[in-house]
C-alpha cells in the first residue's frame, strides 16, 4: 500500500491539523531543518500585485505601517500569507543549511543563490528585518530565512539578468509559456497589463513566437505606472508595441471608447493582466467576436466577463491561465535573456526616476485612496455596485434633492455618507431624523424649533429645530414616508421658500438645506395610494437613487464579509477566515435582511467559531440559530403587498425549512423526527417527497 510522503511541509502543519501547508492557518517557522528539509537566508521577495497593493491600501501608503503589517502577519501566521487577497508571491535567497535526504536529491548546494518558484503561502518563513520597500517591482529587501521541502522548485539565475524584473517574470512565467503556445494564427494583440515590466515580457513572448509579423496593443491603467511618467512610459512602449494607451480602467466604457476611435479593427487575442474591476468589461468589449481572451489570474473577473460576453451575445474562446507547469521557468530566463539590456536600462530608468518622481506619485496615490476610500465606504465588488456609486459620486457634486430607496438594511445611510462627504456641504452638518420615530404632535416644534414659552412644558430659551440645526448642510429624512399629510404639507412650504416660523416664533428664519430622504417602499407607490403628496415629491424628487437588494448583487457579498470578518477580529483581538465553502455558502444565501443582516451574521459567527477558519458549516449553523425568526421573515414577506397568497406553496416552504434545520442541527434523521414531534418514516417520506 502506498504511503504519503511528507516531501511538501505536512509536519509543519500546526492549524488547522486536517490541512497542508498552502491551506493552513498556521505553519511552524522554527529555523531547525529536519532531514528532508533545506534552509534560505532571504534576500529579496517577491509579493503578487494583489497582495502587495491589499498590503499598502489597508496602511495607507505608510510605509512604517505596510512592515509592521507583513511582519505580523508572518508572526501569527509563520508564513507570508495575506488572508484578505489569500496570495503571496516568491523569494530568493542563499542556500544556508540542507537535511541529509534533500541534499542527496538536490542539484544544488550550501552557498548556492536560488529562486523558489513555490508560492509563500507553502512555506514557512521567517523576517527579521525588512530594509526596503520597491513599489515598482512590488518587491522587499529583508533578512530572515525560508524553509523549503523536497517538492519545492528551485532554480538559479544567469549572470546576465537583474534580480528584480527577473522575478517579476517569475510571477508570470507559466502565462508567458501559455501565450507563446496560444498566439499562432492570429494577427492582432490586445494587452490589458498591470505594469510595464510584465507587459514588455507579453509583448517578447508573443514576438518570439511570431516574429514582427503581428499588431500588438497595450493598455496600462493610469495608477498602475509605478514612478514612472505616462509620457515616460508611452515613450518606453514605443519601442515594443504598435500602439499603447494609459487609461482609466475602472471606466472601461470611456476607455473603449478611446481605443475604438483610433484603432482600425478588435483584436484577436487579448491577454488581461490587471486585477481592477472593470478590466474584464474593457476585454471583452475590444476582443472581436469569436477571438481568444485569457485571463492570467482568477482575481480579474474571468467569470464576469462570460456574463457580460453573454449579455453582448458575443462568442468567445475564454481561458483563465496561471497554473503551474513544470519546467517553464527556462522558457522565461531564455526570453528575459533575449531583452535583458532592455530591461536593465528599464530598471535604471525606475531607479533614477524613483527620485523625481517618488515623492509626487506617493502624494498621488494617497489623494487616489482618499477618494477611493469615500467610495469604499460602500464597499462593493461587483459591476452593478461599481454603476451605482458612480452615480452617487456624479450626484454628489450637484447640490440638489435627493431621493434614496431600496429595501431594509441595504446601505442607504452609507450612500448618504457617500454623497455628503463628495459635497460642497462637506464641512457643514448632516442631521439624520427616522420620521417613524417621530411623535405626531411633537412633530413640528421638532422640525422648525419653538420660541421661550410658546407651550406648556416648552424650554425657558426655546428650541431649534432640525431645519435650523442642518442650515448649510444637509438634513437626511429616513422613512419620510412615515410623516403625515399635514407635515407634509409645512414640509412643502420650507422647501419652496427656504423659510420657515417656529412654533410660537413671529420672525421667519431664512434655510439653506439640502434635503435627502429615504424610503423603504418607493414613495411614487405611496403618491398613488393618496399616503405621500404629489407635489411634494415633484419637490424631492430631482434624483432618485435605487439601491439594489443584496441578492441582486451577489459579487458584493464576499468583498462585504471579509472586510467585516476583519474589522470584527481587530475589534475583539482574533486571526480568523472564511474557507472556500464559507464564502460559497454566504453568497448562496438570499439575505433578506441585505447589509446589515450580513454584519451581523458575521458577527455573531466571529464570537462563536473558536478556531481560526470559519467554514461553510460554521456559516450554516450560525444561520440557522434564528431559523424561527427566518420562517416568521419569509412568512411576512411572503404576504408583503399581496391581495393572495398561496396557502400550500407556504407550508410547504416552512416545512422544508424546519427538516433541513433538524437534520443540520442533529445529523441523524432519528434525532431530527424527535425533535420536529415525528415519526421516523414520516421525516423521511417528506425527505423524498422534497428532495432533501
Amino acid at each position: 500500500m502506498a504511503k504519503l510522503k511528507d516531501t511538501f511541509g505536512l509536519s509543519r502543519v500546526i492549524e488547522p491539523k486536517a490541512s497542508v501547508p498552502v491551506t493552513a492557518w498556521k505553519i511552524d517557522n522554527h529555523r531547525e531543518i529536519k532531514p528532508e528539509e533545506c534552509r534560505v537566508s532571504l534576500k529579496l521577495i517577491h509579493l503578487e500585485r494583489d497582495c502587495f497593493q491589499q498590503f499598502c491600501r489597508d496602511s495607507g501608503f505608510d510605509e512604517a505601517k505596510i512592515i509592521a503589517k507583513i511582519l505580523d502577519v508572518i508572526n501569527r501566521r509563520g508564513k507570508l500569507h495575506n488572508p484578505f487577497t489569500n496570495t503571496a508571491g516568491q523569494f530568493s535567497g542563499v542556500i544556508e543549511e540542507m537535511g541529509s535526504k534533500y541534499a542527496k536529491q538536490s542539484p544544488y548546494k550550501v552557498g548556492d543563490e536560488v529562486v523558489s518558484l513555490t508560492t509563500m503561502t507553502a512555506i514557512p518563513l521567517h523576517i527579521d528585518k525588512i530594509h526596503k520597500i520597491d513599489y515598482n517591482f512590488d518587491e522587499l529587501t529583508v533578512t530572515g530565512y525560508g524553509i523549503l521541502f523536497m517538492d519545492s522548485q528551485l532554480t538559479t539565475i544567469p549572470p546576465g539578468l537583474q534580480l528584480d524584473y527577473t522575478m517579476v517574470a517569475f510571477d508570470e512565467a507559466a502565462n508567458l509559456k501559455a501565450i507563446y503556445d496560444a498566439c499562432r494564427g492570429g494577427k492582432r494583440f490586445l494587452i490589458i497589463g498591470k505594469d510595464l515590466i510584465t507587459s514588455i515580457a507579453y509583448v517578447s513572448s508573443i514576438k518570439k513566437a511570431l516574429e514582427d509579423n503581428c499588431y500588438i496593443t497595450v493598455i496600462l491603467d493610469e495608477d498602475e505606472i509605478g514612478t514612472l511618467s505616462p509620457k515616460l512610459v508611452k515613450e518606453e512602449l514605443s519601442h515594443w508595441v504598435n500602439s499603447s494607451y494609459i487609461l482609466n480602467v475602472t471606466q472601461p466604457i470611456n476607455a473603449a471608447e478611446t481605443v475604438l476611435n483610433k484603432e482600425e479593427d478588435l483584436y484577436d487575442l487579448t491577454i488581461n493582466c490587471e486585477d481592477l474591476l472593470g478590466s474584464e468589461v474593457l476585454s471583452v468589449i475590444l476582443t472581436r467576436r469569436k477571438g481568444k481572451l485569457y485571463f492570467t489570474s482568477l482575481m480579474n473577473s474571468y467569470t464576469q466577463s462570460n456574463l457580460f460576453s453573454e449579455s453582448m451575445n458575443k462568442e468567445l474562446e475564454t481561458y483563465l491561465l496561471g497554473q503551474f507547469v513544470e519546467g517553464v521557468e527556462w522558457f522565461t530566463i531564455e526570453l528575459l535573456l533575449s531583452i535583458s539590456k532592455d530591461l536593465d536600462r528599464l530598471s535604471k530608468l525606475y531607479q533614477s526616476q524613483a527620485l523625481a518622481f517618488g515623492q509626487a506619485k506617493k502624494k498621488a496615490i494617497s489623494l487616489n485612496m482618499e477618494k477611493t476610500g469615500k467610495a469604499d465606504d460602500f464597499i462593493f465588488g461587483s459591476p452593478t455596485t461599481e454603476v451605482l456609486v458612480n452615480d452617487v459620486l456624479n450626484i454628489a457634486d450637484y447640490d440638489c434633492n435627493v431621493i434614496l430607496q431600496g429595501e431594509t438594511g441595504v446601505g442607504k445611510e452609507k450612500i448618504l455618507e457617500l454623497i455628503y462627504k463628495n459635497s460642497v456641504r462637506k464641512t457643514k452638518p448632516c442631521v439624520k431624523i427616522n420620521c417613524a420615530t417621530i411623535q405626531e404632535n411633537l412633530a413640528e416644534s421638532e422640525f422648525f424649533g419653538y420660541e421661550a414659552g410658546s407651550f406648556t412644558g416648552a424650554q425657558a430659551g426655546g428650541k431649534k429645530g432640525y431645519f435650523e440645526l442642518a442650515n448649510g448642510g444637509i438634513l437626511f429624512l429616513d422613512e419620510v414616508g412615515a410623516l403625515s399629510l399635514n407635515l407634509q404639507s409645512k414640509l412643502l412650504r420650507v422647501l419652496q421658500e427656504n423659510q420657515f416660523y417656529k412654533v410660537g416664533g413671529t420672525v421667519p428664519i431664512d434655510i439653506n438645506v439640502r434635503v435627502i430622504c429615504a424610503n423603504n417602499i418607493p414613495l411614487r407607490q405611496l403618491v398613488e395610494q393618496g399616503k405621500f403628496r404629489e407635489d411634494l415629491y415633484y419637490r424631492l424628487n430631482i434624483c432618485t437613487i435605487t439601491i439594489p437588494p443584496l441578492r441582486d448583487r451577489r459579487d458584493d457579498i464576499a468583498v462585504l464579509a471579509t472586510t467585516f470578518l476583519e474589522n470584527y477580529c481587530k475589534r475583539y483581538g482574533m486571526d480568523k477566515e472564511f474557507d472556500p465553502t464559507a464564502l460559497v455558502r454566504l453568497v448562496d444565501y438570499d439575505w433578506p435582511g441585505n447589509v446589515r443582516e450580513l454584519e451581523n451574521l458575521i458577527h455573531r459567527t466571529v464570537i462563536s467559531v473558536k478556531g481560526h477558519i470559519i467554514s461553510g458549516g460554521d456559516i450554516e449553523s450560525v444561520l440557522n440559530e434564528s431559523i424561527y425568526e427566518d420562517l416568521v421573515i419569509n412568512l411576512k414577506r411572503s404576504m408583503r403587498g399581496s391581495t393572495s397568497l398561496d396557502f400550500n406553496k407556504i407550508i410547504e416552504q416552512q416545512e422544508i425549512q424546519l427538516i433541513e434545520y433538524a437534520l443540520k442541527k442533529f445529523g441523524s434523521t432519528r434525532k431530527a423526527a424527535e425533535f420536529l414531534n415525528m415519526t421516523q418514516p414520516q421525516l423521511m417520506r417528506k425527505k423524498q417527497k422534497y428532495n432533501i
